[in-house]
């Protein structure tokens, strides 16, 4: 096929787009649709695993991770891509942590495009400047601590000194942020303190904040520098200089979170991890969404098309998952087939999830077995006095193999209709994979074999052993004990079990 030739510019644009500090729930609105949208996310060290593992792995991701002290792409480098992919006509993000035009040089790259004629937008972002303050109890300004903020950089020019007046901080008062300072800790307070600052001043360094690894360090402005040493207190973080300082016992509550210092990874498929992802989050969780499978609707299918057309003649429909119900009724409404169609016919689902998929639809399940596995489900449905009746079971491709062999003992005569394909996906990002080496990921959740292989097949390589797997039921959990993971078993088989499995998890 012969390649496009793209003419300059051609609907080729940059969106500028502030990531925030780290916590998926503080990226905007607008910065969440601008970057579902995109062909190309050119992003940074800054701009967060939580964030990066939502975006869909199909388009071109491009790593120009600037870390403190370790630069591997310049800035004109940076430029330079900006350029060349929107020539290309790509809708292009630059993903920056915090918000791009505070300290993020974002008006270099900007002036850049201006200067190729390239059209762009900007979308601020929640800088870490107020939010880590917030999420460790410290409120920039108080009306009895604090009438004024001043944000400065602590990061020095290459080749030169800090461009800082100590003195002018020291005497305006207020509260005192610094980003990029790490490195220059002691340097910034020694020269407080030599502006005429008092050596008690409250003083604290929040590393990671609004993520799991967040820390914090109090101190004073004399003692700060040791006490962050003897943490080994790392970028990125930020210090904050003020009598503010002093309320953070009082006002802190994110680490009252049940689930405040956990990273959990889900590996189900994408159109099923969002609620789980939300509760978690709610719950304080860091949450990575890395689906291992993708779940494919099974096309040109004449036996599940059959068994649409002759759908009264079934006295049971049976589904044993989420995924089995959302293609079922949509190949329905292609059809134009609505649910008076199932006048008579009586519903099994392997679990309450699965149940309140269907119900989405109008429909309560008849039947729901305590334990939610395939051969459950048949024995309680044998149960049923199904001798001579038919039943139709649409399901994956590989379902349970000993749900049929149950059903059919019990006299009845099934349909077992494959009408989707599980796949396993691709697209295994690195620095996950880092996250998962470094043993940062508290836990993985797996809700079905399927996941476990997927995962395995993506992360080959690591050791399994460091992984501590909350599994939905026992078979999954075979199948991770296979590969030397700590298996912990949800009570029941859904979502809420699950979590409070998490919970449990983190009691340990």
């Amino acid at each position: 096929m012969e390649e496009k030739v793209y003419r300059k510019n051609d609907s080729g644009k940059v969106w500028l787009v502030g990531a925030g500090p780290g916590d998926a729930g503080l990226l905007t609105v607008k910065g969440q649709k601008v970057i579902e949208e995109a062909d190309v996310i050119v992003y940074d060290h800054l701009a967060g695993n939580e964030i990066l593992s939502e975006i869909d792995r199909e388009k071109k991701f491009i790593n120009v991770g600037k870390q403190a002290g370790h630069h591997p792409i310049s800035q004109e480098e940076i430029n330079q891509i900006l350029v060349q992919e929107a020539e290309k006509g790509k809708k292009v993000v630059r993903l920056k942590g915090g918000d791009p035009f505070l300290f993020g040089r974002g008006g270099e790259e900007l002036l850049e495009l201006k200067k190729h004629g390239i059209p762009f937008e900007v979308v601020p972002g929640v800088t870490s400047s107020l939010a880590v303050p917030a999420y460790n109890g410290i409120p920039v300004t108080h009306r009895d601590y604090a009438s004024s903020l001043h944000i400065v950089t602590g990061h020095k020019k290459k080749g030169g000194d800090q461009e800082i007046n100590y003195r002018a901080l020291a005497e305006a008062g207020g509260t005192l942020v610094f980003l990029m300072g790490v490195t220059c800790l002691a340097s910034i307070m020694e020269n407080l303190i030599g502006a005429g600052m008092d050596p008690g001043t409250p003083a604290a360094i929040l590393q990671e904040g609004t993520t799991a690894r967040q820390q914090k360090i109090s101190a004073t402005l004399e003692t700060l520098a040791e006490e962050a040493e003897k943490a080994q207190i790392h970028p990125p973080a930020i210090i904050i200089v003020g009598e503010v300082c002093t309320l953070q016992d009082e006002l802190s509550w994110h680490e009252k979170l049940p689930l405040a210092g956990m990273c959990v990874m889900l590996t189900r498929p994408k159109e099923l991890i969002c609620d789980m992802a939300d509760r978690l989050r709610r719950l304080g969780a860091q949450v990575l969404e890395v689906p291992t499978i993708a779940t494919v609707p099974m096309k040109d299918n004449k036996r599940f098309a059959n068994c649409l057309d002759h759908m009264k003649k079934y006295d049971w429909i049976v589904f044993t998952s989420q995924v089995g119900v959302r293609i079922f009724f949509e190949e329905l409404d292609k059809k134009k087939i609505d649910v008076r169609i199932f006048s008579g016919i009586r519903f099994a689902v392997i679990g309450e999830g699965t149940g309140r998929e269907l119900s989405k639809h109008g429909i309560y399940a008849d039947l729901i077995p305590e334990v939610y596995d395939g051969e459950t489900l048949a024995r309680l449905l044998s149960d049923q006095n199904i001798r001579k009746q038919r039943i139709l079971i649409p399901r994956a491709s590989k379902g349970n193999q000993k749900l049929v062999p149950i059903l059919k003992e019990a006299g009845a005569e099934v349909d077992d209709i494959s009408i989707y394909d599980t796949v396993f996906q691709n697209g295994e990002d690195p620095d996950l994979r880092k996250e998962l080496e470094r043993s940062r990921v508290d836990c993985v959740t797996f809700t079905s074999s399927s996941t476990v292989e997927g995962f395995v097949r993506m992360y080959e390589g690591i050791d399994f052993s460091g992984i501590r797997a909350v599994c939905i039921g026992r078979q999954t959990a075979e199948t991770a004990e296979k590969y030397g993971m700590e298996c912990y078993i949800a009570e029941k088989a859904d979502i809420d079990s699950m979590i409070e499995q998490i919970e449990r998890v983190k009691a340990r």
